[in-house]
């Protein structure tokens, strides 16, 4: 399994930056797929994930509204829009696995690869 995030970069507060997960070595139509960031000092935190058992998507209260995730089967990528970003939403943004297929309940410890992240930062 391999996952390469892109997409990160720094953006004024109000804007938007899409980030782009690619993945190899699987099937979307077996394993879950999620996004998590973390900021520095804090904790990682998932923010938004894909079930691939029933195709439910979950999203964290704090971004619920401003980002959506979406899968492209074919290219077996993940996509995060995130639109009207704030300067808490800096953080490295990481995509993730989960072998049950099911992504929630949405903590770091139950998913089982990750990509290397990307660095997303909005100054205010």
């Amino acid at each position: 399994v391999q996952l390469v995030e892109s997409g990160g970069g720094l953006v004024q507060a109000g804007g938007s930056l899409r980030l782009s997960c690619a993945a190899s070595g699987f099937s979307f139509d077996d394993y879950a797929m999620g996004w998590f960031r973390q900021a520095p000092g804090k904790e990682r935190e998932g923010i938004s994930c894909i079930s691939s058992r029933d195709g439910d998507t979950y999203y964290a209260d704090s971004v619920k509204g401003r980002f959506t995730m979406s899968s492209d089967n074919a290219k077996n990528t993940v996509y995060l829009q995130m639109n009207r970003l704030k300067p808490e939403d800096t953080a490295v943004y990481y995509c993730a696995v989960d072998i049950t297929g099911w992504c929630f309940p949405l903590r770091p410890k139950r998913y089982d690869d990750w990509g290397q992240g990307t660095q997303v930062t909005v100054s205010s």
